[in-house]
């Protein structure tokens, strides 16, 4: 059968048409918030760009290595050419770092020794975190080698108390987290601005103290990255913003060239730090993902600007609100009940390109206290800068939105996601 229109192709998808209409009504009010979004995305493409171009990258940087990967031409040209974009000492980019929480367990051991305390400035950390810290008891954690934790809550509207911050700083405090997204928090999540004022504050106490930014979900976002405003390291996965949906493995963690040295040294073996760890055929899709980056990241962002405004008109809590500036890719809906958190989760895998007969159900997930309901048909497992959701099952029953490589392939999924309430009869419209 052949589609001569939009809203027949959407019907064909399960869209009806009252649904479609609403929608489209919500997106003609967001035109002036996209454009902003291109410029940035603009911005950032033309950064990368140089940085690509002024360390000479050509087909030899995409050919890999195996074994020890000694002299891997290409591997050590991408860490340039991310620490050139963060304007960073230098960076470690690697497919051995498995996942985001790996990167900051990396930056955290070794820079930390027995003795040293971690503090963070934001509350509470995310929860993977919490098992490497040995908030939650766990084996080879923090805790394990003496290193203990602080925290400096945060006020009550979430937002960073410098005051607490400096009260938490204390002679053995090495070194300071500052996780930029909110995680399973209704916090806001944190502006490159917000982060610069937290590492003023703590460096106004001692300029020595390390302040390392967890920077998932953020990059690109902004024109400029934390380490424009002082972060001795910012920490991320490739599965998220910076492998652009392309990148099937792998981490970065950028900053000063001692921070990096000491975390070399704990990705492989003392003695041998960055000179191994081959490349493999993982370089295409990094070089080419860390490309196609803030395109990508604009979708996504433009993806959560719509689901917030679509069920903010609707009466569900959304974080940050459709109209508010963003500085992570990552929208918060909360429903308040778990019927509604699963029929978004089950809209939205029903909506993927990979998996979309598969119903999401609630499970106990490692390195979560509570069951998680995930929603991610990806042609990379996990990838949540594709398409996705995720939330756990607790109150208020919160969906944490984000990806969507394409803005098409968003929209519809919010779309649909929108249209499975309204099925199951938790929307009335």
């Amino acid at each position: 059968m052949a589609f001569t229109d939009m809203q027949s192709i959407y019907s064909s998808l399960g869209i009806n048409a009252r649904v479609f209409d609403i929608c489209e009504d919500v997106l003609s009010g967001l035109e002036d918030r996209f454009k902003a979004i291109d410029e940035t995305s603009e911005f950032c493409q033309l950064r990368v760009l140089n940085a690509f171009q002024k360390n000479n990258v050509n087909e030899s940087c995409l050919l890999g290595t195996t074994g020890y990967g000694y002299n891997d031409i290409g591997r050590d040209t991408l860490e340039k050419v991310y620490a050139d974009y963060f304007h960073a000492e230098d960076c470690l980019v690697r497919p051995q770092i498995t996942c985001g929480t790996h990167a900051l367990a990396l930056a955290l051991m070794s820079n930390l020794r027995p003795g040293d305390e971690l503090m963070s400035a934001v509350g509470k950390p995310y929860d993977t975190l919490e098992e490497v810290i040995g908030i939650r008891p766990s084996k080879g954690s923090l805790a394990e080698y003496g290193i203990t934790y602080a925290q400096a809550d945060l006020n009550d509207d979430g937002t960073p108390s410098y005051e607490n911050i400096k009260n938490a700083i204390n002679d053995r405090t090495k070194l300071v987290t500052i996780q930029r997204s909110k995680g399973y928090q209704t916090r806001p999540s944190l502006s490159v601005e917000t982060i610069g004022r937290i590492i003023e504050t703590v460096k106004s106490v001692r300029k020595d103290i390390i302040c390392m930014v967890d920077n998932c979900y953020g990059e690109f976002v902004e024109r400029i990255e934390p380490t424009d405003v002082g972060a001795d390291m910012v920490v991320g996965s490739l599965i998220k913003n910076p492998g652009g949906g392309l990148a099937q493995v792998g981490g970065y963690i950028a900053g000063t060239s001692e921070c990096i040295e000491n975390v070399s040294y704990r990705l492989t073996a003392p003695g041998l730090g960055r000179e191994v760890g081959p490349s493999l055929e993982a370089l295409p899709r990094m070089f080419q993902g860390f490309f196609m980056g803030p395109v990508v990241t604009a979708s996504a962002l433009k993806s959560a600007i719509f689901a917030a405004t679509l069920f903010e008109k609707y009466g569900f809590g959304s974080f940050p609100a459709g109209s508010e500036d963003r500085h992570d890719i990552i929208q918060a809906i909360t429903f308040g009940k778990p019927e509604s958190l699963i029929a978004f989760c089950e809209g939205i895998q029903s909506a993927a390109p990979v998996d979309s007969s598969y119903a999401p159900e609630p499970w106990d997930m490692p390195g979560y206290d509570s069951k998680v309901i995930m929603a991610a048909g990806a042609f990379v497992s996990g990838s949540s800068i594709e398409l996705s959701a995720d939330g756990p099952l607790r109150e208020p029953y919160t969906a944490y939105f984000q990806g969507g490589i394409s803005w098409p392939h968003g929209k519809f999924g919010i779309i649909k996601a929108f249209q499975t309430l309204v099925d199951k009869g938790l929307v009335l419209c």
